[in-house]
């Protein structure tokens, strides 16, 4: 009884106290707001001496907290209400904001994580906080300006402010933009603990698809002009409906981390005319391996973007695709080869950047995409399909996606002693990317790199100068003429053998961080591939994907095998060339991938998107 006397007493002191002389005496008030005010939250306080102290926000927000004689500041504060809960610092007894803000300002000083400091608060967290406090709310300061175009206008901490007043408002828009880029506080937490500038306006991606450059057409494809250079290809395609407008893009993107700002360049096919005035749907386009830096899918006369104007843009979508980090107008330093998180990122952000386009140029799109990429595109698309479902679901309604022969179980198939057609380009382009990325793949180039390619392999690819001939021809690789003669003569097998056969080898680690399994995704996904692809065979990725997808009881994932259409448009009688030593086995299986293969599995996306955009919301 006499001590909860002492106590009412102590509490009836500093009320007294308080009232004569116009500020607080021993205690902690402030207010509590994300916004709007945090009302009828729990609070609780943690000093550097004393027990827990804890009580209630008013319903304004407003709150205060009477220390008895053994609590001494420094105090850390946390208020929860639902699933919110911030933090704060009081340095002294008076007036403490807890909100977003202060969240992040206690979050930087520590470099760590404000609830785990919370739990075990001590004398050493508290003086951690101390020496990087100021520092802190300069960063956080900064990093809420860039995200919301303004800060607050007093001390974080310790200004006084009102719901509903200027710096209150600062709040409000930190909370339509986390809202409007399907992200979290805890998204900004990572941000803050990196400390990095600009990475909490990167984890919100606010920058990411930004247009560098005014987006203008600079070609048009007529329909006519599409079904006169596609020739038999309409019987796949379909005759064109509509002309398309070709749009040089560059935008906004990250490197292989958050914290790298960069660019990447990419097209945005538009579909235009009388008879394609409706609202488009998007469909975003990675593309297969490229050998040449300077290659943009913004050249009307490029292959592949005529593939894509003619299969989906003549047909009504919309179409963006991605020249990838390392290519064309890019100012990143390599191209990070099959790395699935910066594949991800590029097609991601082009998406952002086709909407501004099309916004730009008076173009409607409908707000459904489709994602879609062959042989590395479709490793990249379905990386993106993995990361917009997880990580970016509110903002990009993906509602289909068809990944055409890509290599999807990276690990299992370098575990493999199968030797790949192409493999003179493709590898070592995997282990030089991957040695840049994750810098453990080797110690020295000359323990995987046969002389002379050891003296420059790592600068290779992509190349300013040759393409995948003359790469050969010059001698810059090695010809074969089989994919294991070309092998051996560019790899020590050593290093191979070692990185097959050891789990913990530094290519089977990251052959595992870019594997695609164990993920479930929610729209339609159709995998494609042709069972006679010497590449990228079926066996070591299209199989195994769908064996990891069947064993969740996934329903919405098909599997298509158009091998019969390569045999029967391009083999001898519907078969494939049976004789190794022959030009027509050469010529089939050098040019299945490449060349046979991509409209029959395009083909089958096409059919998935056009049910996809009919049927989904």
């Amino acid at each position: 009884m006499s001590q909860l006397l002492r106590l009412a007493g102590t509490a009836l002191l500093g009320v007294v106290l308080a009232a004569c002389t116009g500020t607080p005496t021993n205690t902690i008030s402030g207010l509590a707001a994300t916004g709007a005010a945090l009302g009828n939250a729990a609070i609780t306080a943690k000093c550097v001496s004393g027990g827990v102290f804890s009580g209630s926000t008013a319903a304004d927000g407003s709150f205060t907290l009477y220390l008895d004689n053994s609590q001494i500041a420094p105090c850390i504060l946390q208020v929860t209400k639902g699933t919110t809960v911030l933090h704060s610092f009081a340095q002294t007894t008076g007036y403490v904001n807890v909100t977003p803000v202060t969240d992040l300002v206690v979050t930087k000083a520590l470099g760590s994580d404000a609830a785990t400091a919370f739990t075990s608060f001590n004398g050493t967290t508290a003086s951690r906080i101390n020496a990087g406090l100021v520092a802190a709310k300069t960063y956080v300061k900064d990093e809420i300006t860039a995200i919301t175009g303004g800060a607050q206008s007093g001390d974080p901490m310790t200004g006084v402010f009102k719901v509903g007043d200027a710096d209150d408002k600062v709040l409000d828009v930190l909370n339509e933009k986390l809202a409007s880029t399907g992200k979290g506080l805890s998204d900004l937490r990572q941000g803050a603990v990196r400390g990095v500038s600009g990475a909490l306006s990167a984890d919100l991606g606010l920058d990411r698809g930004k247009l560098i450059e005014t987006p203008a057409v600079t070609y048009t494809y007529t329909a006519a002009a599409i079904d006169a250079a596609a020739g038999q290809l309409t019987t796949l395609t379909g005759a064109a409906k509509c002309d398309v407008k070709v749009v040089p893009l560059n935008y906004k993107t990250i490197g292989v981390t958050k914290d790298e700002s960069t660019n990447a360049s990419g097209v945005l096919l538009l579909p235009s005319g009388a008879n394609c005035t409706a609202a488009a749907g998007l469909v975003a386009y990675a593309k297969g391996t490229d050998v040449q830096k300077m290659r943009t899918l913004a050249s009307p006369t490029d292959s592949e973007t005529f593939l894509l104007a003619a299969f989906y843009a003549a047909q009504g979508y919309a179409v963006v695709a991605t020249d990838y980090l390392g290519f064309a107008k890019s100012a990143y330093p390599y191209h990070p080869y099959l790395h699935a998180d910066s594949e991800a990122s590029s097609v991601i952000d082009s998406i952002r950047a086709a909407r501004r386009a099309a916004t730009s140029l008076g173009s409607s799109l409908s707000g459904k995409v489709m994602l879609t990429g062959y042989s590395q595109g479709g490793h990249s698309s379905m990386a993106a399909h993995r990361a917009i479902e997880r990580d970016n679901a509110a903002e990009i309604n993906v509602v289909a996606g068809a990944h055409l022969a890509g290599p999807y179980n990276m690990s299992g198939s370098l575990k493999s002693e199968a030797v790949i057609a192409g493999y003179q380009f493709f590898v070592p382009y995997l282990v030089t990317a991957w040695q840049k990325v994750y810098g453990n793949v080797y110690t020295n180039v000359t323990d995987v790199f046969k002389s002379p390619y050891s003296d420059y392999i790592e600068n290779l690819l992509p190349s300013a100068e040759f393409n995948y001939t003359t790469l050969i021809t010059s001698g810059k690789l090695p010809y074969g003429p089989s994919p294991t003669e070309a092998r051996n003569a560019m790899f020590n097998l050593d290093f191979i053998t070692a990185s097959r056969q050891n789990d913990s080898s530094g290519l089977l680690v990251a052959g595992r961080k870019n594997d695609l399994l164990g993920w479930s995704p929610k729209s339609k996904l159709l995998l494609c591939g042709g069972a006679g692809d010497p590449t990228v065979p079926p066996a070591l990725h299209q199989a195994p994907m769908k064996a990891d997808f069947d064993s969740r009881n996934l329903t919405n994932v098909t599997s298509v095998d158009v091998d019969a259409n390569v045999r029967a448009v391009y083999g001898i009688n519907g078969a494939a060339p049976s004789d190794p030593t022959s030009q027509a086995f050469a010529t089939y299986y050098g040019s299945y991938h490449g060349t046979y293969e991509p409209p029959f599995c395009h083909a089958q996306a096409k059919v998935l998107f056009d049910t996809a955009a009919l049927n989904s919301r």
